[in-house]
């Protein structure tokens, strides 16, 4: 049988096509934060404080 195809057969439905959206975020988001790096370092020289207890 030739012939056009079915909606069933043709098409992608809904739930696929959202899920596919949806792992494609879930990547992007990924790629994203991966790319995001360490934060970075205040431009202060000075050394720390050092609290010293005592005896």
């Amino acid at each position: 049988m030739t012939g056009p195809p079915s909606a069933e057969n043709g098409r992608r439905s809904t739930r696929h096509l959202r899920a596919l959206a949806a792992a494609v975020l879930a990547v992007a988001a990924l790629v994203a934060a991966a790319n995001a790096g360490p934060a970075r370092a205040s431009d202060d020289n000075r050394p720390a404080q050092q609290a010293v207890a005592p005896r």
